[in-house]
């Protein structure tokens, strides 16, 4: 195909596949082909660089596992659609506002809103009693039209007993909690974990089973230290990516080492 651009240099000391890989990976990123869109054949790329089909398959293995195309059985290899980026731990916000802010529309459909007694792993997290009464909410967000996260939430029943009336579809859980519950969220604890995904997270989110997921265990705690809130976040891995802001600690004079010059 000519419209690829010119074949590998063969006096070049980098191999084949890493050439192409850079071509393709370049021609991506100017809108070559758009995200969705299928790209060329392995027999019409072999064609289109003068390369074998095994130096095409290895180039196509390592833009896979740079997550910028999706490689489908039977149907062709695609431009993967973008990640959608999530901050971490420089603020407390929640799902919900974090799509607001980036400009997307959040859609979620809840599974689960019932008040439930706890068990002790979620009476842990929420300085409870076992057995103590918690909502136990379960909910799957889309964004662009598709699912990407499913999400298992506990929260104290005495603390926010208007939570059993609340319509989550189209509203801030975090919001609800500081606006309704006259509660104020001040921090949150967070741990992150590569899992895959099991029959029933792959059927909601729609991956393969065993797909890779990040999975987001948080513990949210009010002002004065109580724990307001546990979660348990399923986060499509071919979709998602966190954001993390560092900040470097300055000493203070007095913690300096003295001076020998």
């Amino acid at each position: 195909m000519s419209d690829l651009g010119p074949k590998v240099d063969y006096s070049s000391p980098i191999p084949f596949y890493a050439q192409m890989r850079q071509s393709l990976e370049e021609r991506i990123a100017r809108g070559a082909w758009k995200p969705g869109e299928r790209l060329p054949s392995e027999w019409e790329l072999c064609e289109g660089y003068g390369v074998s089909r095994t130096v095409v398959r290895q180039a196509l293995q390592e833009l896979e596992q740079a997550g910028l195309i999706v490689r489908r059985k039977g149907k062709g290899t695609f431009v993967a659609e973008p990640k959608i980026r999530e901050g971490l731990v420089q603020k407390l916000t929640g799902w919900y506002q974090d799509m607001l802010d980036r400009g997307m529309k959040p859609v979620t459909r809840v599974l689960r809103q019932e008040i439930v007694p706890c068990s002790p792993r979620v009476a842990s997290y929420l300085d409870l009693e076992p057995g103590a009464l918690v909502f136990d909410i379960e909910r799957l967000r889309f964004a662009q039209g598709e699912p990407v996260v499913l999400v298992r939430t506990y929260l104290p029943q005495q603390l926010c007993p208007t939570l059993a009336s609340a319509d989550l579809s189209s509203q801030s859980l975090y919001a609800f909690i500081e606006q309704a519950c006259g509660l104020v969220l001040a921090r949150g604890r967070r741990v992150l974990e590569a899992v895959a995904a099991t029959e029933y997270e792959a059927n909601l989110l729609e991956v393969p089973k065993g797909a890779p997921l990040i999975m987001l265990d948080s513990v949210t705690y009010l002002d004065d230290g109580t724990p307001i809130e546990y979660y348990h976040a399923l986060h499509r891995g071919d979709r998602s990516q966190f954001e993390v802001e560092l900040v470097r600690m300055r000493k203070e004079p007095s913690d300096l080492p003295p001076s020998h010059g």
